[in-house]
């Protein structure tokens, strides 16, 4: 006989980790989005808008929570990154670091 545990947290963990793949990505996933929304928050009196606001509408105050919530919505999902391209860019930004570095 298993037992359903009641959890504290809202969306569950299980559902999370049902979306996001892996305990590592769901992780990753909630952290970066997180420090996003932590952002956003932070720049609402600048009138630059470059960050996106949450995509849920949340009683949560935590980013944390946000960012779990948008996950368990579909709202954020992981994009797998081919590990030679990200090396490739990653060499073209030191490389261009390099060069206005040179010049300035």
């Amino acid at each position: 006989m298993t037992w359903q545990h009641e959890t504290m947290m809202t969306p569950p963990v299980e559902e999370l980790l049902e979306r996001a793949g892996s305990k590592f990505r769901l992780v990753t996933l909630g952290s970066q989005r997180a420090r996003q929304i932590n952002s956003y928050f932070g720049q609402l009196g600048d009138t630059s808008g470059s960050l996106v606001p949450p995509q849920v509408t949340s009683v949560a105050r935590k980013p944390l929570s946000i960012a779990f919530e948008e996950i368990a919505a579909d709202k954020i999902e992981a994009v797998d990154i081919d590990p030679e391209v990200a090396a490739a860019e990653a060499q073209a930004a030191a490389d261009a670091a390099a060069a206005e570095a040179e010049g300035a």
